[in-house]
């Protein structure tokens, strides 16, 4: 009985100090990788602005160097549309929508999140001259599984759409997660977003590739393919981006 209870006591002790171990382990590597995990993520980001902005394939491997040589980021205040100072340093918009004090509640809207942020980055993408060509504007909303997270590059005109590259999503394969094929990406290269001072882009079922207001909805993905329309119909909307395409800050 006593050499039982001895060897149970020792199994129980063996256990706690592999338990033990494996955890200093574990949080040493969490915390020295935490830098390469940043530097990573960083360069992802990158990664694509830069193809949002059409810059992925001249850029090769030196994300970085084209990145800083190309786009700058800015800040706007989406109320006024105008370029703002960044609320604090490391600002996050997303995590800034989850403070009342900079941000603001979502009213009679569909985008699947009820606030969002007062101050909004953008990426203004500049050619060899130094003029901006082309901006590039974050976009987020629900899909079918959850929230979905794009850029959307625009034209300097502030009307003309280029690229929406979604970099975080949860959509079905091979259904709504089609909004990662370069078929339908290619889609929205030279749509309008309004007509007449008014959003008009649409994302609907047959739409015709002659028509500069409408892009094909995803075949067999009803739910993201609204998805996508309420939540670029919102950001480009008075409620979000709309003060700034409107006013084009970048060209003053």
């Amino acid at each position: 009985m006593s050499a039982k209870k001895e060897s149970l006591g020792r199994t129980v002790g063996i256990v706690v100090a592999v338990c033990l171990v494996c955890s200093i382990v574990v949080s040493s590597a969490a915390v020295g990788l935490r830098s390469l995990q940043q530097t990573n993520a960083k360069l992802d980001r990158q990664s694509n602005i830069l193809e949002a902005a059409g810059l992925l394939e001249q850029a090769g491997g030196d994300i970085a160097a084209t990145y800083n040589e190309f786009i700058e980021e800015r800040f706007v205040d989406l109320s006024s549309g105008q370029f703002t100072e960044a609320p604090k340093p490391d600002y996050d918009m997303y995590k800034a929508a989850d403070n009342p004090e900079l941000s603001k509640q979502v009213e009679n809207s569909n985008v699947g999140f009820k606030r969002r942020a007062t101050v909004a980055p953008v990426y203004l993408v500049r050619d060899e001259q130094g003029d901006v060509s082309r901006i590039i504007l974050p976009v987020h909303g629900s899909g079918l599984w959850d929230l979905m997270y794009a850029f959307l590059a625009v034209d300097s005109d502030g009307n003309t759409t280029r690229e929406l590259i979604y970099y975080d999503q949860a959509e079905t394969p091979g259904l709504g997660g089609e909004v990662l094929n370069p078929s339908w990406k290619a889609k929205w290269d030279g749509k309008k977003l309004y007509k007449d001072g008014e959003v008009a882009i649409k994302v609907t079922k047959s739409a015709s590739d002659s028509n500069p207001y409408t892009v094909d909805a995803l075949s067999g993905a009803t739910l993201t393919s609204n998805g996508v329309q309420n939540q670029v119909q919102y950001w480009v909307s008075d409620a979000g981006f709309g003060p700034f395409l409107d006013k084009q800050p970048w060209k003053s």
